[in-house]
């Protein structure tokens, strides 16, 4: 709702805004989400990997390829525009959310908030965008079945985790329908949270994930990947990263300046509070690092700063910002900036966001590219959900389910949404159903890349 059009001073009754959500489901009832797996609009798998190819750093195309083609689940990371075919002309209840628009069950992770806590929250938007909710949560559902299935547990098991992962969802939807604003709203997802979604099965897991995070930080970086220099009239300071090709790599003088001229730039994205803060540092040394599966053959870049001294280490990414894979099956978006997207997406969907997380853009090879810019590593970690023991990944469901739905809130009204999915259980077994479907799907899709690789007509490289 834009500043124009809001009415503080009429009444709105949550029983309203329910019935409203009721009332949808006379359009698209629950059990739609039960349907196959292929969209009417799906291009062959070769055709996507070739038009998704656009635009990246051919010589790294194979790596991409190299690492798609390892696993179902690793494809399927790589693949959020083709699953979005799939999901374009599928039945939807018509409210739009901010989606993370690649939630797997990856793209959950723990990080640190400004205090210094640790939570776990979606935690890659490189593909956000408003959309209908139902695409997020299906991508997560059919994810948890592929990541199942690597690690080796039942289909029991891995329609049941799918299936939790909507039940939670559901369930979470309504009991943050029933919240105060400001309760719902600041609610920030720490380990509290693994009671409260009954996911006390990955307790050990989260706690050994936080404590690796918390070592995660700027200062270990410089002292793994950073040497000091007698004679630094090669760099911009004292320090600079020591090369570990092909994934970490120097740079030429020119892109180095251009790096540092949009960090420059990127100053002014951030909160006025922590201007200040970002500005008292220096740029060290500037490296090309490869990252991710989706985003290989991307331009991303790695910035060392240094500022109360050699030992107050800090470590930027500069990631290389395009438009989001679900942008040709929405109604037309126009960002004015693909980095400003990512980074505004995040802040609405985040229940805290990285103090430095801004955007800016680079003048590269006379092309000017949108990207995005973050801490690297801020007390960062994860739980691997293709690891987790058959019996941990319902937990795991309930509490990405949780977790989407708690996303979703900040965007759109969760009465709303609970007056559509009421208490009906048919919910979440329409989920499980067709999550075990585009599993089977991107099955097939991955041995197609297989098979290409095999035979020739796809380069692949491991790395």
């Amino acid at each position: 709702m834009s500043a124009g059009v809001i009415d503080f001073r009429a009444p709105v009754s949550p029983e309203e805004v329910r019935a409203r959500g009721a009332a949808l489901r006379d359009r698209t009832p629950v059990r739609a989400r039960d349907r196959a797996a292929a969209g009417t609009s799906r291009p062959g798998v070769l055709e996507f990997l070739e038009s998704s190819n656009r635009g990246r750093l051919p010589h790294l195309v194979p790596l991409r390829f190299g690492r798609m083609a390892a696993s179902p689940f690793t494809f399927f990371r790589g693949a959020a525009g083709l699953m979005a075919a799939d999901l374009a002309d599928s039945p939807v209840s018509g409210p739009h959310a901010q989606l993370c628009g690649d939630a797997h069950a990856a793209n959950f992770g723990l990080y640190g908030t400004p205090r210094g806590d640790i939570v776990m929250d979606i935690n890659d938007f490189d593909e956000t965008i408003p959309g209908p909710w139902e695409w997020d949560l299906e991508r997560l559902a059919a994810s948890l079945v592929l990541a199942g299935r690597e690690s080796g547990a039942s289909e029991d098991d891995c329609r049941a985790a799918a299936r939790d992962a909507a039940r939670t969802y559901r369930l979470a939807v309504t009991a943050i329908a029933g919240q105060p604003f400001l309760q719902s709203w600041n609610a920030v997802p720490g380990e509290s949270v693994l009671g409260t979604v009954n996911a006390d099965g990955l307790a050990d897991d989260f706690k050994k994930a936080a404590r690796k995070a918390r070592k995660n930080t700027s200062a270990k970086v410089a002292r793994k990947w950073t040497e000091h220099l007698e004679d630094h009239e090669a760099g911009y300071g004292k320090h600079r990263f020591v090369p570990d090709p092909p994934i970490l790599t120097g740079v030429e003088a020119g892109v180095a300046d251009a790096v540092i001229d949009g960090l420059t730039e990127y100053v002014g994205t951030l909160r006025e509070s922590r201007r200040n803060l970002i500005t008292r540092y220096r740029v060290s040394d500037i490296a090309f690092r490869i990252v991710g599966t989706g985003s290989v053959g991307l331009h991303s870049y790695l910035a060392l700063l240094h500022g109360n001294g050699d030992d107050d280490a800090l470590v930027l990414q500069i990631k290389q910002a395009v438009p989001s894979s679900l942008t040709p099956y929405l109604p037309k978006q126009q960002p004015r900036h693909e980095g400003e997207r990512i980074v505004q997406g995040a802040r609405t969907v985040q229940a805290e966001t990285d103090i430095l997380l801004g955007w800016t853009t680079l003048r590269l090879d006379g092309r000017e590219l949108p990207f995005i810019v973050r801490q690297f590593r801020n007390l960062k970690g994860g739980i691997d959900p293709a690891e987790l023991e058959p019996h941990q990944l319902d937990d795991y469901g309930r509490l990405a389910g949780a977790l989407l739905a708690r996303a979703h809130s900040r965007s759109l009204d969760a009465r709303l949404l609970a007056g559509y999915l009421d208490d009906d259980e048919a919910f979440e077994d329409a989920v499980a159903a067709f999550a075990v479907r585009y599993a089977d799907r991107t099955e097939a899709d991955h041995a197609q890349l297989v098979a290409a690789v095999k035979d020739g007509r796809l380069p692949a490289e491991t790395a």
